[in-house]
């Protein structure tokens, strides 16, 4: 059997080879306990393959063997074939048995083809499509090979996995029952039973394969010339029966303890290859030779006969090799008594023979020690015996159990077929009928009755497998998907691992830039060489075979550039640094954090405020609810102020007449996002949008009016949103509602007075960095100024803004000042390492692009910034407007006694100075 189970790949006589195992010596028969069973357990035989074409095509004869390294059932014309025709791949295939085919036939399904078999009898189709399952279910269910590094995140789903199925296969009485082996037309013993004959000898070959089949045909002839060689008579002749020689003549194991006298193992005996080569020539059914076609079934008698007084002789002879090795033992064990007593005899002093007798001591308290150990190993091992017992009992119970479900249900079945039976049989009263008419009717509905049983019976049989097969196609499908997933999550590891890599080495080549200056050396020159072909490079020409997770793309999904356009090469080379690292942030998040955020957004149903939603907010709304969850806090905040038909309305009003700020808003339509395709390409349809919503507000508040910044709020809700009126109640809800009074005024008092709240949060939070920027006199309102105006939307990536947005339209003003402080100190040490106020306002004015981690930011904002009372934050602004509205009030003092001086004085002309008036006068 050991040739049985070899991989057809290694060996072309290895698959599917049974000549061996079938007639000789080394045959199921003779094989040692453990290695019969295994043999019992070989999934082989003869099945009936359609196939062929024209005049040929019909049923043909194949013997098949199942490989278990690679999960293929392959197929030869006979069990002595040398090499195998084809094979079936099992891995990706599906079993399906219909009811009303012919008896016995069942079909495999692959990805590329359907082949249809057919077995003797339906018992055997049902083992074979049992079977089968089994060694798919196996091949899926064996432990992969150890990688050279494992991942202990993938490795640890796969024990709970294995042991949730088979706590799933521990209930198989719900589909299809164990199916009991058919003796003799399955497994080893198939191949001692003569090839299934068909009509026409020519039928039965593969003219697909002729090639294999010419193969085929020219080693059994060869195996029959040897034969003739070595059977010393013609082929048709028994060879002569000799016990003994033929006793010693076993191939047998080596056994260390054999002793050295014994007769040495010889090669194969002319009765073993005698019986091997008449098995070949009783099985073959090649047509071009005669020893096919005459079979003796008194050769074939003789063959059993032989193999079962075989199978007497080795087993005489395993007892008299076991008889060798006790005395073996014994010799051994007497050799020592001798060699220790002889010693004993030969010391010369009393002192030596009491050493001696010392050591004997000492041995014997060892081996009283060994045997303390070994009879506490034996209880150990009959508590182990006891347990599983107890064990095997309950699973006993458990069965039994089942058994019984079994049992009622198909009582109930029985039941219910009777009560059919019964109706059938007694129908109605009707009129009288002829008593020859009513036996003849009772007859043929008795009949009726037996064959919708059988139909009965084989649709529960058919229900019951393919029951079994969507039972274990799904778990199957489940393990793939979860494979599959560890694989995506194991490439997006490394594809962020790659970005990383080449960000640092963007980087490296930036600091080189820096270091070397404008130089004009080699160097400089072959930097510039690799800084043109790093920018040019995409990460997408990396990949050969074409897999790509998410590469780099030029927009990102609301159509912001993913890299910015900068003119400065050096800016360039930052840009796509950010730009990688953006995509790494990413791709380590998303199985970390956006699945599980997603499958938490999935799970909510009915929006409400409360504390879970507001940390939902907080950590981002996914992209595929961000529309409907940004409608609903918009919603939240003006429902006081919607009414039907209100943005028509407003819409309406510019069309009457021309509102003073269409000329700003027009203008400033053009300068909105120059980064993003939806405002920038000359066919979209987003302008025309962005100018009617801010007519429209320009019509629903005429105390601002437009205010330059609500061109860039209004754009990011229509980028989210996409229905126009949806964006124009955004851009209310923030202006009107979220946003302080006179946030978007002429003088811009609250957005003023923020900035003074910020500076002193800023000092409170983060006092180092405002020592250091006080040291070098940077003003930061010059940069946070147009942070709160457009709550960032020229200052953060997409990505990152969206999710401020998320918490700002719920929480309010308190997430700009949140995440205001958050990204000074995100980059607090950097700036701190700037020694030039020029440098640090180069440095600010796209310090917040290079934020890429969203998690880090948002992390600072609402942890790290805590406590960050609502109440601190309203007297911060009270007192700060106080003082505002006293410098204004201050100013406008001043002002109009500066007007009321020049209005006061004289407007004469000075001496020297001509008027105009004399000026026009002239000649």
């Amino acid at each position: 059997m050991e040739g049985a189970q070899e991989d057809p790949a290694e060996s072309s006589s290895s698959v599917p080879r049974f000549a061996e195992p079938a007639g000789s010596a080394r045959g199921a028969e003779v094989l040692p306990p453990e290695e019969s069973g295994a043999a019992a357990k070989k999934l082989c035989g003869y099945l009936s393959k359609f196939g062929g074409k024209g005049p040929i095509r019909g049923w043909k004869s194949r013997w098949f063997f199942y490989d278990e390294k690679k999960c293929h059932l392959y197929y030869s014309r006979t069990a002595q074939d040398a090499n195998p025709l084809d094979s079936i791949d099992l891995s990706t295939a599906v079993f399906d048995c219909k009811a009303d085919a012919e008896e016995g036939t069942f079909e495999i399904k692959t990805a590329n083809r359907i082949i249809t078999l057919k077995a003797a009898t339906k018992q055997v189709m049902l083992y074979w499509l049992q079977q089968l399952q089994m060694k798919r279910w196996e091949f899926y269910n064996s432990p992969p090979a150890p990688p050279a590094a494992p991942d202990a995140a993938l490795a640890g789903n796969g024990p709970a996995l294995r042991l949730e199925l088979e706590q799933e296969e521990a209930e198989p009485d719900d589909f299809l029952g164990p199916v009991r082996t058919p003796p003799g037309l399955v497994g080893v013993a198939a191949a001692l039973q003569p090839v299934p004959t068909m009509p026409l000898a020519l039928q039965n070959i593969s003219l697909k394969h002729l090639g294999t089949e010419i193969q085929n045909t020219m080693s059994n002839i060869r195996g029959n010339r040897q034969a003739q060689g070595t059977g010393h008579g013609p082929p048709g002749e028994d060879p002569p029966l000799s016990s003994e020689p033929q006793r010693a003549e076993q191939p047998l194991p080596s056994d260390p303890s054999t002793p050295a006298d014994s007769p040495k193992p010889t090669p194969k005996s002319s009765l073993t290859a005698n019986l091997i080569q008449k098995a070949k020539r009783q099985n073959n059914t090649f047509p071009f030779f005669a020893d096919g076609l005459t079979r003796s079934r008194t050769a074939q008698e003789k063959v059993l006969a032989l193999e079962q007084q075989v199978l007497m002789l080795t087993k005489e002879l395993k007892s008299q090799k076991e008889l060798v090795r006790i005395l073996h033992k014994a010799l051994e064990a007497a050799q020592q008594e001798k060699r220790a007593t002889s010693a004993y005899l030969a010391s010369a002093g009393e002192k030596d023979r009491l050493e001696l007798v010392r050591h004997k001591v000492r041995q014997i308290a060892e081996l009283g020690r060994q045997l303390e150990a070994l009879e506490q190993e034996r209880d150990s091992l009959v508590q182990t015996a006891s347990l599983r017992e107890q064990q095997v009992q309950e699973l006993q119970q458990h069965v039994q159990l089942l058994m019984d479900k079994n049992q009622a249900k198909q009582q109930v079945i029985c039941k219910l077929s009777e009560k059919v039976t019964q109706d059938f049989t007694h129908p109605p009263t009707q009129p009288p009928v002829p008593p020859g008419a009513a036996d003849r009717d009772l007859l043929s509905q008795q009949e009726k009755m037996e064959q919708l049983k059988d139909d009965m019976e084989a649709y529960r049989t058919q229900n019951r497998f393919l029951n079994s097969e969507i039972h274990q196609v799904t778990k199957i499908w489940r393990r793939v998907a979860e494979k599959e997933r560890a694989l995506l999550m194991k490439c997006a590891y490394l594809q962020a691992k790659n970005c990383q890599v080449e960000s640092k080495y963007l980087a490296g080549l930036r600091r080189l830039q820096e270091a070397v200056g404008g130089e004009a050396t080699e160097c400089s020159e072959l930097l510039r060489q690799l800084i043109q072909e790093a920018l040019q490079w995409e990460a997408g020409e990396a990949s050969a075979d074409g897999v790509e997770l998410s590469p780099i793309s030029e927009y990102d999904e609301y159509g912001f550039l993913t890299v910015p356009n900068y003119e400065m090469e050096d800016l360039k080379l930052l840009a796509k640094i950010q730009a990688l690292e953006v995509h790494s942030h990413h791709l380590l998040a998303h199985e970390a954090v956006e699945r599980p955020l997603r499958e938490r957004w999935a799970a909510l149903s009915d929006l409400a405020p409360s504390v879970e939603l507001k940390q939902l907010l907080r950590a981002g709304v996914p992209r595929e609810h961000r529309p409907r969850v940004w409608r609903w806090l918009v919603h939240l905040r003006v429902q006081h102020l919607q009414s039907p038909g209100r943005y028509q309305e407003l819409l309406s009003r510019g069309q009457v007449r021309e509102h003073p700020a269409a000329r700003q808003i027009e203008l400033d339509l053009h300068r909105t996002f120059p980064s993003n395709k939806h405002f920038t390409c000359p066919t979209s349809n987003f302008p025309d949008k962005l100018r009617r919503v801010l007519l429209a507000f320009s019509w629903q508040n005429p105390t601002i009016g437009y205010c330059q910044g609500l061109n860039r709020l209004a754009a990011i809700a229509l980028l989210v949103l996409e229905e126009e009126e949806s964006a124009f109640w955004c851009l209310v809800a923030i202006v009107e509602t979220i946003m302080p009074a006179d946030y978007y005024s002429k003088t811009l008092t609250s957005s003023q007075v923020d900035q003074r709240v910020l500076q002193d949060l800023l000092l409170e939070k983060l006092p180092r960095l405002m020592a250091h920027l006080g040291q070098h006199r940077v003003d930061l309102s010059f940069i946070t100024f147009n942070w709160f105006l457009v709550v960032f939307a020229d200052s953060l990536i997409s990505n990152i803004l969206l999710r401020v947005w998320d918490a700002f339209l719920y929480e309010g003003t308190k997430v700009v000042f949140r995440y205001a402080l958050a990204i000074f100190k995100y980059n607090e040490e950097e700036i701190l390492r700037l020694q030039d106020g020029l440098e640090i306002y180069q440095y600010l004015r796209f310090f917040t692009k290079t934020i890429c981690n969203s998690q880090k930011l948002m992390n600072i904002a609402f942890n790290d910034m805590n406590p960050f009372p609502m109440k601190q934050l309203r007297q911060l602004r009270t007192a700060h407007r106080e003082r505002l509205e006293a410098e204004l009030h201050e100013l406008e003092r001043l002002k109009a006694e500066y007007l009321e001086t020049r209005n006061s004085r004289d407007p004469a002309v000075p001496e020297g100075c001509t008027s105009e008036d004399e000026g026009e006068g002239g000649p």
